[in-house]
């Protein structure tokens, strides 16, 4: 009943908000995100005490005829996620406070329903359940992203969501394809299990094409190349709310949906495919990562690095290994956050100073220092410092995929190098040095000082003590891999 309550909680709350006028609406939204983030913390502490509770599962059939059931659960990768998504939705709301948006209800009640859908997505059970949800996330960040988005966004938000929706129906057709190869009882089931042994059941062959099909729709959603074309466009011109929901949690439903969805599902056709796909997410790494380089825009910098930490995610997961799947899983978690945090920062730039060109900028630190420490975290754990938390996951990331290729673990590990180059000398160009004629920084407001101080707790929190997180992460991996044999 927890896990079901962690759904329907935000969705009622976001109806609430729907009907809320002016700021209230996001006093309301900020309230109950928190009241779902105490939700996740009881559920964590429930998983850690007793993984099998019933507390944490529930299960009813929904369309009998077509074996749906409404089947959600919490399992270790699943509450990892949830927390990620519980974790940041609160900073996110806080984050728009010195923000005046037309039209607040609405903004703020499409945030909490996108939360319900994400989180829906990390714990449902049920094949037709997960393509309900997942589908559902899409609407909400679509109408923030067209509403409230800067210049051009009406195309460019439609190609986003052509670009998903296409992917979308390639899984929804590989889902089918493996729920009529089911047989419970001589009926079709949808239950993930049951559509792991029909895939395990296919031919080689048959399961490359499922790979395929269902592996492009999580591909577009991280995205990897060459499914990212969407992606910068859309971090650019999307509200940064909007923007970090996209990157902080929504592309996470790509890699959850590799790792839990895939793997195990078609062992052969990943054996078959897997090294072209880790090459794809390899070169992707490269490519965003000069690309990044190339960048004068600060936020399109951020976009391009998210695609080459993405890449890298990728590699590990689909190297099919324990370390690879367990540094995917932990940098999943750092991602998320440290990316949330970037985008906040290019946000605050972009209020106090009126540009994010990065040439247009500079000597920020002699401005405001307490800015330019908080502003230096974030980016060393973006650059996986040791002692921040993208160390762990990148370590384990590179050390799994060099399991599967010394070649291609140093082909990907460029990422390290080139991840410096491009973070370091933008900190330094718009952080040192002397301060550009008539530019200005002022005081932080007390929402930001709290969105950013709180990001930096947690980077160093888990980047010196991440056994919490990773003690889970090492027990979905193995369930995972043990699944796949």
């Amino acid at each position: 009943m927890l896990t079901l309550l962690l759904i329907v909680f935000p969705l009622l709350a976001s109806l609430l908000v729907f009907f809320t006028k002016g700021n209230g609406a996001r006093n309301i939204a900020l309230g109950a995100s928190v009241i779902e983030f105490v939700l996740s913390l009881v559920a964590f502490f429930q998983f850690r005490n007793n993984p099998a509770a019933a507390l944490l599962e529930f299960k009813r059939p929904w369309v009998a005829s077509l074996g749906v059931q409404y089947w959600v659960s919490m399992d270790a990768l699943g509450l990892l996620m949830v927390m990620l998504t519980t974790f940041l939705v609160p900073l996110i709301i806080l984050s728009s406070y010195k923000n005046e948006y037309e039209k607040p209800n609405s903004f703020y009640g499409l945030i909490l329903m996108m939360q319900m859908a994400l989180v829906g997505v990390f714990v449902a059970n049920d094949g037709f359940l997960f393509y309900v949800f997942w589908e559902l996330a899409l609407i909400p960040i679509y109408f923030i992203c067209l509403l409230w988005g800067g210049d051009n966004r009406a195309a460019i938000t439609f190609k986003f969501f052509v670009y998903t929706l296409l992917g979308s129906l390639f899984m929804l057709v590989g889902l089918i394809y493996l729920y009529n190869h089911t047989n419970v009882d001589g009926a079709k089931s949808w239950a993930v299990r049951d559509l792991y042994e029909a895939g395990k059941a296919l031919t080689a062959t048959q399961q490359g094409v499922v790979f395929w099909l269902i592996f492009i729709a999580f591909a577009i959603k991280m995205p990897i190349i060459p499914f990212h074309t969407w992606q910068p466009d859309t971090y650019v011109t999307a509200p940064t709310q909007g923007t970090m929901l996209l990157s902080g949690i929504m592309l996470k439903m790509g890699t959850f949906g590799v790792i839990k969805w895939l793997l195990p599902m078609v062992p052969l056709g990943l054996a078959q495919w897997g090294p072209t796909a880790i090459l794809l997410s390899s070169i992707g790494v490269v490519y965003a990562s000069i690309i990044a380089i190339m960048q004068k825009d600060f936020k399109r910098l951020i976009a391009y690095s998210s695609i080459a930490h993405v890449g890298l995610i990728s590699a590990g997961i689909l190297s099919a290994n324990q370390q690879g799947v367990q540094g995917a899983v932990m940098q999943m978690l750092a991602h998320g956050v440290n990316v949330v945090g970037l985008f906040f920062i290019a946000e605050i730039i972009l209020q106090q100073t009126g540009t994010r060109q990065i040439a247009e900028l500079g000597g920020i630190r002699n401005l405001n220092g307490n800015f330019a420490f908080l502003f230096l975290v974030i980016m060393l754990g973006s650059v996986a410092l040791p002692l921040t938390n993208g160390f762990v996951g990148e370590f384990l990331l590179i050390n799994g995929v060099y399991q599967f290729s010394p070649g291609m673990a140093a082909f990907a590990g460029l990422s390290v190098i080139l991840g410096a180059v491009y973070m370091l000398r933008g900190y330094q160009n718009i952080m040192l040095g002397e301060a550009k004629p008539g530019l200005t920084f002022g005081k932080l407001a007390q929402s930001e000082k709290a969105v950013l101080i709180i990001i930096c707790a947690a980077i160093i929190t888990f980047g010196i003590y991440p056994k919490p997180l990773n003690d889970i992460a090492e027990i979905g991996t193995k369930q995972v891999l043990e699944l796949m044999k």
